[in-house]
């Protein structure tokens, strides 16, 4: 079985959270794109842990995983995130932790440019990161580079590494007049992060194919969400890759297969990092009385998520882009404390009501259309169907039908075993 966990929203629905849950079933669990710039919080028996890129499924024992050649990796986080890892009794070893050598290497200076451009748009940012997606995505459409397998030759690196600085410093210096980068201290920086992982290396292609031929159940884990998407997505305001379940195979590195299932994550209601169009978001009170009860602030940022009610309008096509076979709905107990559920069933664009998922300036101009469900109080001690008070299920119901798919999955607290399979 190969099975995609994807985000049908802006990223931040809890994959992490579901991906943990599912990795049970699965001996191998694959991150297929992005990098560093977005976070998987996950609680077990061990504690809480965040992740930036490694895959969820390093915290369970037992477990492959593996950083496919579509993710973009900083050495220095990487190392930073497997000590933190490490003090909390998880286990890295290449038996447990595979990288392909095609990965892209994120290097310094992309995160020097991130920062320097979205100091130079000021007002006018996209809501960046800064951690250097965007420009490391760039040079790998220009073939220029570095990849994880060229750490497994590091004594030949110095002239390649010295003529990528000489043009990198053409737009640091040349054009945003900062202090060129040097390619002593990036050959330094190589060795000093990128020498820990020459062991784990290796042609993860080979290895994914034989562990499908072989029967293995694989998991493809995303970063952020279909509203995210470089194509799909809300774009400009997008990440810099491919975040839709049709890309996985690719982005892991076994092109020439398919996927069984893609399991569709969203919110029991919407939250979004960063910034660009985002029409259901609630302000003031409400906003922030919804964003303590659910903890929205970006787990690799730290940033306080905006927030509002559900968006039929925006799940139901992330769900369609997604290709979603069933979904896991997260977060639902955040919702105990309302007497009214808000739920965002159409856009307001141009005066006319429309359930279609604008772009460009009519999504910029959309305005919400609400209406209330009831509310269903606490449900975070619920563990079956059977234990949800009625107007839960309606509230769930009602989303299988807004949104065209059915909701297998229901989280109802942070907790491994707080969850409810639906059917």
């Amino acid at each position: 079985m190969l099975t995609a966990i994807v985000g049908v929203n802006w990223g931040d629905e809890g994959k992490g959270r579901m991906v943990d849950l599912f990795s049970e079933r699965y001996g191998v669990v694959v991150r297929y794109q992005g990098g560093n710039n977005a976070g998987h919080t996950v609680v077990n028996d061990r504690g809480s842990f965040i992740l930036n890129l490694m895959p969820s499924g390093i915290l369970r024992a037992g477990t492959v995983n593996v950083l496919g050649p579509g993710m973009v990796i900083d050495l220095e986080h990487l190392c930073g995130e497997a000590e933190r890892l490490r003090q909390g009794g998880i286990l890295i070893s290449p038996e447990t932790l595979k990288i392909s050598g095609k990965a892209t290497i994120c290097m310094p200076y992309h995160k020097l440019l991130d920062c320097l451009e979205e100091d130079r748009l000021a007002g006018k940012k996209f809501g960046s990161t800064r951690r250097g997606i965007a420009p490391v995505y760039a040079d790998k459409y220009m073939k220029k580079t570095l990849r994880m397998e060229d750490l497994l030759e590091l004594e030949n690196l110095e002239e390649r590494v010295g003529d990528i600085a000489e043009w990198k410093n053409l737009t640091v210096s040349g054009g945003y007049g900062h202090e060129p980068v040097q390619a002593a201290a990036l050959m330094d920086w190589l060795r000093q992060y990128g020498a820990p992982w020459r062991d784990y290396i290796c042609d993860t292609t080979e290895f994914l194919d034989e562990a499908a031929e072989a029967g293995r159940d694989i998991l493809f884990e995303a970063q952020l969400g279909a509203l995210r998407d470089i194509d799909y997505g809300i774009f400009p305001y997008t990440s810099s890759s491919s975040t839709i379940a049709a890309y996985a195979p690719i982005g892991a590195g076994i092109p020439g297969r398919q996927l069984d299932e893609t399991i569709g994550i969203m919110k029991a209601y919407s939250s979004c990092v960063g910034e660009g169009p985002f029409t259901c978001e609630f302000f003031g009170q409400e906003a922030e009385q919804l964003r303590e009860a659910g903890g929205e602030y970006g787990a690799a940022t730290g940033r306080p998520r905006r927030v509002g009610g559900f968006d039929v309008v925006a799940s139901r096509y992330g769900v369609k882009t997604q290709g979603c076979t069933f979904l896991a709905l997260t977060k639902l107990d955040v919702l105990s404390s309302l007497d009214r559920v808000p739920v965002c069933v159409a856009y307001e664009v141009d005066g006319e009501r429309t359930d279609s998922f604008p772009t460009g300036r009519r999504l910029a101009q959309a305005k919400p259309i609400y209406e209330y469900l009831p509310g269903f109080g606490d449900v975070s001690g619920c563990r079956k169907r059977e234990d949800l008070p009625q107007a839960a299920l309606d509230y769930v119901a009602y989303l299988e039908k807004a949104v065209g798919c059915p909701i297998k999955y229901v989280s109802v607290g942070p907790e491994r075993d707080a969850y409810i399979e639906m059917f």
